[in-house]
C-alpha cells in the first residue's frame, strides 16, 4: 500500500451534493478529487446506465430529467477540462488522521487531505419482516438500481412494502416499465399521512407530483397495513401476508419483494472522521452533528443526506454551503449563503412533514417473534438481542454479544431494528441505548487489495 500525494480538498460522493460542492471549489480556482462508487457521477437519484442503453432521461428520472442532465453535463465538463481529479469505482473504506484508505481496481491506495467533504449519501432504512432473509427479498433502491441501470425488473410478480416517497417513486417506476406489480403496502395510516400535510405544504408541486405518482399506482397502493411475513419456501419468496387498515387478513402471491422506510443516512465515514453525532427522534436514527454551513469540525465538512435528510434539492444546496464554509474556513472569499439557507430551511420543514407522515414502523419493530431474524449477515433473531440486551442495554454491548452488526453490512440494515428492541426491553428511548461504533473498513474489502509487489 502506498502513500499517493493529493490536493488539499476532498470530495467523497458524486451526486447532486458532491457535484455541487465540486463545482463551487472549481469556480473558487481550487482543484478538488472526487471519490465515487459509481463509474459516472450521478449519485443514486440521478444514477446513470451504461452507454448505450436506450431509455431515455425522461423515462429514467421522470420530472427531474432535466436537473438530471445538467448535473451529469456541469460535472463532465469540469472533469474533461481537467479542473477536478475524478476517481470512479472508488470506495473509501477508512479515514483516519487526515488519510482515506481508497479501494479501487488497482488495489489500495492511502490520500492525505487537509479539508474533507463528505458526500455519502443515503441508504434504504429497512425494518425487518419475518421472512425478509430470504432470497427475493430486495430493498427498494436495489430495486431502483436495476430498474435504472439495468433496464430489469427484480420479478416476475412484485410486491414492495414499506412507507414514504421512495415507496411510491419505485412503485410508479416499476408499473411504467412494465413489471407486474401486484400490491404496494404502506405502513402508515391514511390519517397519519395527513399529520403530515401541512408541513408537506412547503413544497407544494412536489406533494402534487407524488400524490399524482400515487394515482398511478390505482388499486395497487394500501394504507395502513399490518405486516405478518414474507411466505416462502425452498427456492425463495412465493407471497406477502398481511392485513389491510380493517384488519382483513389478505395473501398475495409474488416472487419478488422490495421493501423500505424512507432513509438511512450513511454515516459510516464521518464517525471515522470524528464526528459528533446525535439521535434525531423523529427521523428515529443518529445524524453527525454540524453547523447550519455543515461544518463537522477539524477540516470535516458534510453535506446531502448524510447529514440531512432532505432529498436531492437539498443535497445539491448543502453541497454548496459545505463548499462555501470550506473555502471560508481556507480564507477564500465565497458567494452570499442567505438564499440558500433559506431554501434549506423550507425544505426541511418539507422533510418534517415526511418523517412525521410516514413514520419509522416501531411497534412493528418492537413486537417482531423472537425467531424472526433482525441482522441478516450473521443470521441473529430478534430473541437474541433480547437476551443480549438483558446483560446491559447498551448498543455496543449487544453487538458483542449478539453479533448483531457485526457482519458485511456492519450494522447498516439491522442496528435500528436491533436498538429498538434493547430499548423496549430497556424501558427507554434508542437514543439512550446509543449506537454501534463505526469499524473499517466500511466497505468488504479483499485481502489481496491491500497487497503489493515489492
Amino acid at each position: 500500500m502506498t502513500e499517493t500525494s493529493s490536493p488539499r480538498i476532498v470530495i467523497v460522493g458524486a451526486g447532486p451534493a458532491g457535484i455541487r460542492a465540486a463545482a463551487a471549489l472549481v469556480e473558487a480556482g481550487l482543484h478538488p478529487v472526487v471519490i465515487d462508487e459509481g463509474q459516472r457521477a450521478g449519485g443514486q437519484i440521478y444514477r446513470r446506465p451504461p452507454a448505450g442503453f436506450t431509455r431515455t432521461p425522461e423515462q429514467l428520472y421522470g420530472s427531474e430529467a432535466a436537473k438530471a442532465r445538467a448535473l451529469h453535463a456541469l460535472f463532465d465538463r469540469l472533469a474533461e477540462e481537467g479542473r477536478l481529479t475524478h476517481w470512479a469505482a472508488s470506495s473509501v473504506i477508512a479515514a483516519h488522521e487526515g488519510r482515506l484508505h481508497v479501494l479501487g481496481e488497482g488495489g489500495v491506495e492511502v490520500i492525505v487531505y487537509d479539508r474533507l467533504i463528505l458526500a455519502t449519501g443515503a441508504s434504504d432504512r429497512v425494518a425487518p419482516v419475518p421472512g425478509w432473509q430470504s432470497a427475493g427479498v430486495y430493498s427498494l433502491g436495489a430495486a431502483q438500481i436495476a430498474l435504472k441501470a439495468q433496464g430489469v425488473a427484480l420479478g416476475r410478480r412484485i410486491v414492495l412494502i414499506g412507507s414514504g416517497p421512495l415507496l411510491t417513486l419505485v412503485g410508479a417506476q416499476l408499473v411504467k416499465a412494465g413489471a407486474d406489480v401486484a400490491a404496494v403496502l404502506d405502513t402508515s395510516p391514511r390519517a397519519q399521512q395527513m399529520r403530515g400535510l401541512w408541513l408537506l405544504a412547503a413544497r407544494p408541486l412536489v406533494t402534487l407530483r407524488g400524490l399524482a405518482l400515487r394515482a398511478t399506482l390505482g388499486g395497487r397502493y394500501h394504507a395502513g397495513v399490518t405486516l405478518e411475513r414474507i411466505e416462502v419456501d425452498g427456492r425463495g419468496v412465493t407471497a406477502m401476508s398481511w392485513r389491510d387498515a380493517g384488519g382483513r387478513r389478505r395473501l398475495t402471491p409474488c416472487d419478488m419483494v422490495g421493501m423500505g422506510w424512507h432513509l438511512r443516512a450513511e454515516t459510516h465515514l464521518a464517525d471515522l472522521a470524528g464526528c459528533a453525532f446525535t439521535y434525531d427522534e423523529q427521523w428515529r436514527q443518529w445524524l453527525p452533528k454540524t453547523d447550519e454551513m455543515g461544518r463537522a469540525g477539524n477540516g470535516v465538512y458534510l453535506a446531502g443526506d448524510g447529514v440531512r435528510l432532505l432529498g436531492a434539492d437539498g443535497a445539491e444546496i448543502a453541497g454548496r454551503l459545505a463548499a462555501a464554509a470550506c473555502l471560508a474556513d481556507l480564507g477564500v472569499s465565497a458567494y452570499s449563503a442567505g438564499t440558500d439557507l433559506r431554501k434549506l430551511a423550507r425544505l426541511e420543514r418539507f422533510a418534517r412533514g415526511l418523517a412525521t407522515a410516514f413514520p419509522w414502523p416501531e411497534a412493528m419493530v418492537r413486537s417482531l417473534p423472537d425467531d424472526a431474524i433482525v441482522c441478516r449477515c450473521e443470521n441473529v433473531t430478534a430473541g437474541a438481542v433480547r437476551e443480549s440486551a438483558g446483560f446491559g442495554g447498551e448498543a455496543n454491548r449487544v453487538k458483542s454479544l449478539s453479533r448483531a452488526g457485526m457482519g458485511r453490512c456492519q450494522g447498516r440494515y439491522c442496528q435500528l431494528a436491533a436498538v429498538e428492541l434493547v430499548a423496549a426491553q430497556a424501558d427507554c428511548t434508542p437514543g439512550a441505548v446509543g449506537r454501534f461504533r463505526g469499524q473499517a473498513p466500511v466497505r468488504p474489502a479483499p485481502i489481496g487489495a491491500f497487497l503489493r509487489e515489492g
